[in-house]
């Protein structure tokens, strides 16, 4: 019986994106998150005893910016060393060979296969033939899995590919192949890499993407770790998911319908954002906050949403525990006023409601609106209009889901005001 670890994504040094920007944010965490939960993997893998790691592909996020990524790399390689663990890898898009230009010699017990085609190697002591091939390029559009050789029935054969299969909703579409060209190979085993999302797309034979090591940014929830397969008798006995990361991302979704008061509202919240923190099993967690329903409290949550949003970050930064911090507050609440009799009326009220619901930017105004806002745009960091979740005033479809907050702001408060009269 023997066990290895399959892991890809690793993302040395990558930048969480989404929290930096905010008043006592972990930066610190952030910025060390990837290195640590790669130092989780090292530590698992030696405390497991297996006899191998694989890393399905970009282990690195691009070009180092220094030598730092690569030695502290070294060293961890140099560990694994120590504990007689091998470590076999592919380049990914993120770390082809175009794309890294600093280099170091490897501890000896890493191997990094071929780019130009498919190497095997052949560990004769676990009956064991493990067959990679990784990026030459940033961009590679040929199925590589093609070339791959076909199984050898005396060995327990894995392959080790970076690819994005028959195609992943947010994935480059890079060295695209399929099920049955994986399975057609004989393979007992098939280590992928490039989706960050784990998932076992196969179990005869294995074929599984383990996700990221680290979330690093709001589209990437949830638990993030490598996969430890356990063999005996060169028959898989055993593929369990681990978890390594150090700090979780969340999406609170809260329908916030029943809540009659804003203090409603905030127990409501505070619940929902306790509840992501318990889930998060004791690491940091970042959440994107969002309120959604036809509630009592829409007029007023949209009328200061500023001071809402800030509230709702003073409430998690008092949460305490491990820490919560909000990446964003999403405020989408509708009126919970019908406003389909006031429609059906022949009033000057039913007709401004009318006006303003179907107020619409074609085109030319969007155009101009867009002119006018240009200003503001020039007047926000860098931070805000890059990254994984920009805010650029000037973009249409910004423009338009403000059009919208507005007409339902408008509706609601001259409905109020005719009850209130």
């Amino acid at each position: 019986m023997f066990k290895f670890i399959h892991a890809a994504d690793i993302h040395l040094d990558s930048a969480l994106h989404g929290l930096e920007r905010y008043e006592g944010a972990p930066v610190d965490e952030i910025r060390s998150a990837t290195r640590r939960a790669f130092d989780n993997l090292i530590e698992l893998a030696i405390n497991e005893g297996v006899e191998f790691v694989l890393l399905a592909g970009d282990l690195y996020d691009g070009d180092w910016k220094d030598y730092n990524t690569g030695l502290y790399f070294m060293e961890r390689m140099g560990r694994l060393r120590d504990a007689d663990i091998r470590v076999f890898m592919v380049a990914g898009n993120h770390d082809a060979a175009s794309q890294i230009t600093k280099q170091l010699r490897l501890p000896d017990n890493v191997t990094v296969f071929a780019t130009r085609a498919p190497e095997q190697v052949v560990l004769d002591d676990l009956n064991v033939a493990i067959v990679g091939q990784g990026f030459a390029t940033r961009a590679v559009t040929d199925d590589l899995s093609q070339a791959y050789p076909q199984g050898d029935p005396q060995h327990f054969n894995i392959g080790l590919l970076h690819t994005c299969l028959d195609g992943k909703p947010g994935h480059e579409p890079y060295a695209p192949c399929t099920i049955n060209g994986l399975r057609s190979k004989g393979y007992q085993y098939w280590a992928l890499g490039h989706v960050h999302k784990r998932e076992e797309v196969s179990r005869d034979p294995w074929m599984v993407f383990p996700g990221n090591i680290q979330g690093r940014h709001i589209r990437e929830t949830g638990p993030k770790g490598c996969t430890l397969v356990t063999v005996e008798s060169d028959e898989i006995v055993e593929v369990e998911h681990r978890d390594l990361d150090v700090m979780r991302w969340s999406v609170c979704e809260l329908d916030v319908s029943t809540s009659e008061t804003l203090d409603e509202v905030y127990e409501q919240v505070r619940e929902g954002l306790q509840s992501a923190l318990d889930v998060a099993e004791g690491r940091p967690v970042a959440v994107r906050l969002v309120l959604q329903g036809a509630c009592s409290a829409h007029s007023a949550l949209h009328a200061d949403r500023e001071h809402w949003v800030q509230e709702y970050r003073a409430l998690a930064t008092g949460l305490g525990g491990a820490g919560i911090w909000l990446e964003k507050v999403s405020i989408k609440t509708k009126p919970s006023v019908s406003v389909d009799e006031v429609l059906e009326r022949d009033d000057a009220l039913s007709g401004l409601l009318r006006a303003v619901r179907d107020m619409e930017l074609n085109a030319s105004a969007l155009d101009e609106l867009a002119n006018e806002v240009s200003l503001l745009r020039q007047k926000l960091p860098a931070e805000m209009l890059g990254g994984d979740d920009p805010y650029d005033p000037t973009n249409p479809e910004l423009l338009k889901d403000t059009l919208e907050d507005i007409k339902e702001l408008l509706v609601h408060r001259l409905l109020s005001t005719e009850q209130g009269a």
